[in-house]
């Protein structure tokens, strides 16, 4: 059923071994993590527990007296030296993300080029953190400065193996915090890897450590550990109520990056092939399981027909396999589950009345494999409507009126991202204010880049990754009064 990964020239990267405080841990049982594109076991990982996590929390602690003092100016070269080191094994970073996620490999090297733009951005953050001064009355003085937060608890998907780290750790690295970071279990060999080479690059012990196994365990813990002054997570929004009210308890300092249900809109007056190119670039990216992906297509009546005829053209054109095996398009959902998920809601489209242009089935590539699919005819009762696909199912809905295109698009208890395409710039502005969400592509299928904040509003999560607004999840305000006595008579 093909190769699991062809050979690495660091062959350590697939070791499988969690990193805490400076040292891999290689005993205790194991779980197989394996390519989704053939079945195969890519490698053995040590499983961890509380135990574990309790351990890398302390060593947290101990490493942020000293990680936290040191000057800005130290930090930032440490994160460039890691910047260094990750752009030095993009390729075997990127087979590996290929072999244990299934994307195909000229997006996985597109991805650890996106991470090591956070490394690049937050390093440079790192000595731009300012304070203040608050004029206040003759005999006083108010100074506002900021710290670390202390010591984060983070959790991170497995859509995104190497940028969802990155997007986390750089920033509070940056900050001067310490990191207890927890991978998917589906995809955690990226997550050690880049552990390792922070290491090598000379971030001490104990600042970055990496832990994966028992995900309740390891998560309850995280959110409970009186150390853990901040927790991040990015993933389903059912698990981040859960891991938010989890919290709570210790009120830590909670950044949550949640599912989506991204409108894309189209009207009549758009580019056409701008419009093809944004759903494209928005839907299918990473076999349309990206928490943005354009879930619902709403293309006016005018424009509609054309845009279908366009947009069935190329999806059923897409090369479709194994990423290490020749170039691909589009590679293999991450597990049965998403796979059943994907055939369910097609299923339930078709029942209401959907019609199939193009895909709709599993495909011959293999087990986890299904068509790039089109359907029209889409309507709010569907599935797919309410719910996020996760796969790659591109659903359009006909609209008549930009009001109606609005309503539909906000009728969600997501609010992550949208995509609008119109030439008419009176509309680009009404649209993009009047779109429920944190983020807008406007004549554009991409909206995420290190340089800009990233998070939604509603259900979709609190807090911004990204841009310069990033670091500022892991800092704290500190008021500093000053008593200043008056000038002493002459």
């Amino acid at each position: 059923m093909g190769v699991t990964i062809p050979p690495l020239k660091r062959s350590d990267f697939l070791t499988g071994q969690p990193l805490v405080d400076g040292a891999e841990i290689c005993a205790g049982s194991t779980y197989a993590v394996t390519n989704p594109a053939t079945g195969k076991t890519l490698a053995n990982v040590v499983k961890l527990g509380a135990a574990q996590t309790r351990r890398a929390i302390e060593s947290n602690s101990r490493a942020f007296i000293d990680w936290r003092k040191r000057p800005a100016q130290e930090r930032a070269r440490l994160l460039h030296d890691w910047l260094a080191l990750v752009r030095l094994h993009r390729h075997d970073l990127g087979l590996l993300m290929t072999a244990e996620q299934g994307k195909p490999l000229a997006e996985a090297l597109g991805e650890v080029d996106y991470a090591a733009s956070f490394i690049q951005w937050f390093a440079e953050e790192a000595r731009r953190v300012y304070g203040e001064v608050i004029p206040a009355s003759a005999d006083r003085r108010i100074v506002v400065i900021r710290q670390p937060v202390g010591v984060v608890g983070a959790i991170t998907p497995w859509n995104f193996p190497a940028a969802m780290i990155t997007r986390k750790v750089a920033p509070a690295l940056a900050a001067g915090c310490t990191v207890t970071l927890k991978p998917s279990e589906l995809t955690p060999m990226t997550a050690f890897a880049l552990a390792k080479l922070a290491l090598e690059a000379g971030i001490p012990p104990g600042v970055f450590n990496v832990v994966c196994g028992d995900a309740p365990a390891i998560g309850s813990v995280l959110t409970s550990h009186p150390d853990v002054t901040k927790f991040t997570f990015t993933g389903s929004t059912a698990i981040g109520k859960l891991l938010t009210a989890q919290c709570a308890a210790t009120l830590k300092r909670v950044s949550m990056e949640l599912g989506g249900n991204a409108p894309l809109l189209v009207f009549d007056d758009a580019d056409l092939d701008q419009a093809v190119e944004g759903a494209i670039a928005s839907k299918f990216r990473n076999t349309g399981q990206t928490c943005v992906c354009a879930n619902r297509i709403l293309v006016e009546s005018g424009i509609h027909d054309r845009f279908v005829e366009a947009l069935a053209a190329r999806v059923s054109a897409f090369r479709v396999g194994n990423g290490l095996e020749g170039a691909t398009d589009q590679g293999p959902l991450i597990t049965a589950s998403a796979l059943v998920k994907v055939q369910g809601h097609v299923a339930d489209a078709a029942a209401q009345g959907a019609q199939l242009v193009t895909g709709g089935k599993r495909h011959e590539a293999g087990d986890l494999f299904f068509q790039p699919t089109v359907l029209t005819g889409a309507s709010p009762a569907m599935r797919l409507a309410d719910e996020e696909t996760f796969g790659p199912v591109a659903p359009v809905f006909r609209f008549e009126t930009e009001a109606e295109a609005l309503a539909l698009a906000n009728a969600t208890h997501s609010g992550l991202a949208a995509y609008a395409f119109t030439r008419d710039i009176d509309r680009a502005w009404r649209v993009s204010e009047g779109l429920e969400t944190g983020m807008v592509g406007l004549n554009s299928g991409i909206v995420s880049t290190e340089t800009a904040p990233f998070g939604g509003i509603k259900e979709s999560g609190l807090g911004r990754e990204g841009s310069r607004h990033g670091i500022e999840e892991f800092l704290e305000m500190k008021t500093i009064s000053v008593g200043v006595r008056p000038e002493s008579p002459v």
